[in-house]
């Protein structure tokens, strides 16, 4: 079957897109993962949907990753196709808007916004991960949210179509779209933002910087902020409250920066890492009756 398959990407895309029993720590920022089956790298819209086509047709699992900020993979890696948006990644500003491809990183967006007087984005400039996986979580920080800036998602939907949905259409709700409940595939976004001044967008990107590096664990491996926000609580203070401040599995632990943040510490495993999660979450709940759930996303067996 795995030649089948592999001839039958060949056909979607030129050799050098398709790999074969990729290490998905070299794709995360957690730095944690095994092997996917295949690892596949198209680069326009066309070529998504003839591989997206040929998946579904032959009734194989894959996976969309952007920038694999988000991601914790198995250390058994991933049976199935991994369709890596990383070089769909242009940036354009027309007419008052930014357009941009999945793959594009939020900080490049965050860049363009300030070189064109653009505000409204700032809040994004420092979240690690591409604007496609962004949109799908709806992520946010510091009081913004994506669902604040999108005007429009140009996705392929069930039925391998592409449709432009306009933010209305989106259902966004905390971490969370009709993009993921469907499982539709972002291709690009049009963002609209203000007119702005240069100085001040930037004096806010340099602030929401100095706020990220100094209470933020940012010189690790990690998936950003380990569990979703409980409503009416903060997830980084029922985890220190209970204790838990440095605690650790393995090469996996609570950072004592930031509680909410689980980091690899050098050797971490997936196995570590979602032991540890799980932990937490049962020793929170023991504490504070309230149930963390996570943020970061798990790909494969565990």
């Amino acid at each position: 079957m795995n030649k089948e398959i592999y001839e039958g990407l060949l056909a979607c895309l030129s050799s050098e897109k398709v790999k074969m029993g990729e290490l998905m720590a070299r794709h995360t920022t957690f730095r944690i993962g095994g092997s996917a089956d295949f690892f596949v790298l198209p680069e326009n819209v066309q070529e998504v949907q003839n591989v997206i086509g040929f998946l579904k047709e032959k009734g194989q699992p894959y996976y969309i990753l952007g920038n694999g900020s988000n991601l914790l993979v198995s250390d058994k890696g991933y049976r199935g196709t991994i369709v890596c948006l990383s070089r769909m990644n242009g940036i354009e500003e027309k007419d008052g808007a930014i357009f941009a491809q999945a793959g594009a990183l939020m900080s490049k967006i965050a860049a363009k916004a300030l070189e064109n007087s653009m505000a409204g984005f700032e809040f994004a400039s420092g979240i690690p991960g591409s604007v496609g996986g962004a949109v799908v979580m709806n992520a946010g920080a510091y009081g913004g949210e994506m669902k604040d800036v999108i005007e429009e998602v140009t996705v392929l939907n069930e039925e391998n179509e592409i449709v432009t949905m306009r933010n209305e259409e989106l259902e966004f709700g905390y971490r969370t779209s009709v993009v993921m409940k469907r499982g539709y595939t972002v291709l690009s976004v049009k963002i609209r933002l203000e007119k702005g001044e240069k100085e001040k967008i930037k004096a806010l990107m340099d602030e929401l910087k100095e706020r990220r590096t100094s209470k933020q664990p940012l010189e690790y491996p990690s998936a950003g902020s380990t569990f979703k926000r409980p409503e009416g609580y903060f997830a980084g203070k029922l985890i220190q409250d209970s204790g838990l401040s440095g605690f650790r599995v393995g090469g996996a632990r609570i950072s004592e920066k930031h509680s909410g943040f689980v980091i690899n510490g050098g050797d971490a495993t997936a196995e570590d890492v979602n032991s540890l999660m799980q932990q937490v979450s049962d020793k929170v709940y023991e504490k504070f009756g309230v149930r963390l759930e996570p943020e970061v996303k798990r790909l494969g067996e565990f």
